[in-house]
C-alpha cells in the first residue's frame, strides 16, 4: 500500500474516532476497538491475524497499567476516607496559600517524575489532587493539570526512563551529559508548561459525573465524632513517598550491586511499581484503618468500591493501546518516517519532527523516541559528544507533543481529571505539544551556541 494511502488512512481513523466520540456520544472504549478493526482492515492487516493484533495491544498495555492503577486507586480510597488528603491539603493552603500551592505542587511533581514512570507517578498523586480539590473548591485540573505537563516532560527526556535510556544507547549518547543538559531544558519547559495550564484553567470546564461524585462525597466515615481525627499531614506525606522510595531504591540496587547479591535480588522485586504499591496499600490500611479501629468489612469496602471507577480508565487505555499497535502493524508509522525523511531537514529539526510525527501517528512516545533514534543513526556518525546529546534530547521532546487519542497516557490525565475528550485535546494534547516545541527550541538554541 502507498505511503499516501496509510497516511490518508490513519487521519480518516483518528476523525472518525473523534467523531464517534464527541457527536455520537459512543463510549471510547466502543469507539477505539471499532476504528482498530476499520483500520487494520483497511491497511490489508491479514483476517486471521487481525484480533491478534489488537488482542496483543490491548493486552500488552494492560498488563502493565492494571494492577498500578487497581493498587492505586485503591491506596487513594484508604486515604480519601481517612480525610488525610484533605488534612494535608489544609495545612500546606494555610501555609503557601492556593497559587503557591499549585507551584510547589508542580515542582513536587518534577522530582517525583525522575524516578517514577509517568502514569505511575500519576496516579499515585491522584488522591493528592483530589484532596487539594476539595480544599480550595476549585477544579481538579488546576493542580492536575501542571502536574501531568512536569511529570511527562521528565519521563520522555531524562534517561532514569526507557526512552531516552534506549535512545543513548542507540545513538552513542553520553548518559552524564543527556542527564544533566535534559535536566536544565526540562526545568524552563516545566516553567512554560505551568503558566499555558495556569491560562487554560481560566477557562471552566464541564467535568464527567464520576469525577464530581467522587469530589462531592459526603465526610467520611473516619471523620465522624466517635472516630479519630484525619491523620496528619506528616503520615499523608510518608504514606505517598514509601512507594516511590522503594521504587528508587529498587532502580539503585539494579545499578549498584552486583547480580548475586540477595539485597539486590529483594530490591529489585519490591522497587517494581505495583509491588511498591502494594506495600503502600497494606501500611495505609494498617496506619489508616486498622490502627484507627476499621473494621475488615470497611477495608474490604472501601478498597473493593474503587475498583468500579479505575475500571473505565483500564479499558479505554487499553483500547487506546490496542489503537496504537494496529497503526504501527499498519505500517503507518514507518511510511510517515521515510517521507520526512526524504526531506533532508537539518538534523536537531529533523530528530524533533520525525519524533513528533511518529509519537502523532502511533501514541507511544518511547517508540516515537526509539524509531527516530534508529533513523538517525547514520546521520549522526560524525557528530561529536554534545551534537548527539542534543539530537537525542530534540528526538525525546518530539516524543512529548501531541499526546491525544492514541495515546493511553492522554486516557489516563482526561479520565482522572474529568475531562471529555474535546476538552482533553483543548487542553492536555495542547499543553504537551506546547511543552514539547519549548523543549525542542531550547535544544536548537543550544546547538546553535555551541
Amino acid at each position: 500500500m502507498s505511503t499516501a494511502m496509510l497516511l490518508a488512512i490513519a487521519t480518516a481513523s483518528i476523525v472518525i474516532l473523534l467523531l464517534l466520540v464527541i457527536k455520537a456520544k459512543v463510549h471510547p472504549f466502543v469507539a477505539l476497538l471499532i476504528v482498530s478493526l476499520l483500520v487494520a482492515i483497511a491497511t490489508g492487516i491479514p483476517s486471521e491475524k487481525i484480533m491478534e493484533v489488537i488482542m496483543s495491544g490491548m493486552g500488552g498495555l494492560l498488563g502493565h497499567i492494571a494492577i498500578i492503577i487497581v493498587l492505586g486507586a485503591m491506596l487513594g480510597a484508604v486515604i480519601e476516607a481517612s480525610g488525610g488528603a484533605e488534612s494535608l491539603a489544609q495545612r500546606f493552603s494555610k501555609s503557601l496559600g492556593i497559587k503557591r500551592t499549585v507551584a510547589a505542587l508542580t515542582m513536587a511533581a518534577f522530582i517525583l517524575g525522575i524516578p517514577v514512570f509517568f502514569e505511575v507517578g500519576f496516579i499515585i498523586v491522584i488522591p493528592l489532587i483530589y484532596g487539594f480539590t476539595k480544599v480550595a473548591r476549585v477544579s481538579p485540573i488546576k493542580f492536575g493539570l501542571p502536574m501531568a505537563g512536569v511529570m511527562l516532560t521528565v519521563h520522555v527526556a531524562l534517561p532514569t526512563h526507557p526512552g531516552p535510556a534506549a535512545a543513548a544507547g542507540i545513538l552513542q549518547t553520553d548518559m552524564g551529559w543527556l542527564m544533566m543538559l535534559g535536566i536544565l531544558i526540562s526545568i524552563p519547559v516545566g516553567v512554560v508548561g505551568y503558566f499555558v495550564a495556569k491560562a487554560m484553567n481560566r477557562q471552566n470546564y464541564q467535568l464527567s459525573v464520576e469525577v464530581l461524585e467522587s469530589l462531592q462525597m459526603a465526610k467520611p466515615e473516619g471523620t465522624q465524632k466517635n472516630e479519630p481525627a484525619a491523620p496528619g499531614a506528616l503520615m499523608i506525606s510518608g504514606l505517598i513517598v514509601v512507594p516511590i522510595a522503594l521504587i528508587v531504591l529498587g532502580t539503585l540496587a539494579h545499578s549498584l550491586l552486583g547480580e548475586e547479591s540477595l539485597l539486590r535480588q529483594v530490591m529489585m522485586v519490591i522497587g517494581t511499581p505495583p509491588i511498591a504499591l502494594l506495600i503502600a496499600l497494606a501500611l495505609a490500611a494498617w496506619l489508616l484503618g486498622v490502627r484507627r479501629g476499621w473494621s475488615k468489612e470497611k477495608l474490604e469496602d472501601l478498597t473493593g468500591r474503587a475498583i468500579p471507577g479505575s475500571a473505565s480508565v483500564i479499558l479505554v487505555a487499553g483500547a487506546g493501546g490496542a489503537f496504537g499497535k494496529v497503526l504501527v502493524e499498519s505500517g503507518v508509522g514507518k511510511a510517515l518516517a521515510l517521507t520526512l525523511e526524504t526531506l533532508h531537514l537539518p538534523l536537531i529539526p529533523a530528530a524533533f519532527i520525525l519524533s513528533l510525527a511518529l509519537r502523532a501517528s502511533q501514541g507511544s512516545a518511547t517508540v516515537a523516541i526509539l524509531t527516530t533514534s534508529g533513523l538517525l543513526t547514520s546521520a549522526v556518525a560524525g557528530a561529536g559528544d554534545m551534537q548527539r546529546v542534543l539530537v537525542t534530547l530534540a528526538a525525546c521532546f518530539g516524543g512529548l507533543g501531541l499526546s491525544h487519542v492514541n495515546d493511553a497516557g492522554f486516557w489516563v490525565v482526561t479520565r482522572y481529571l474529568g475531562l471529555s475528550v474535546g476538552d482533553g485535546l483543548k487542553t492536555w494534547t495542547v499543553l504537551t505539544t506546547i511543552m514539547g516545541l519549548t523543549g525542542f527550541a531550547l535544544t536548537w538554541l543550544v546547538w546553535a551556541l555551541i
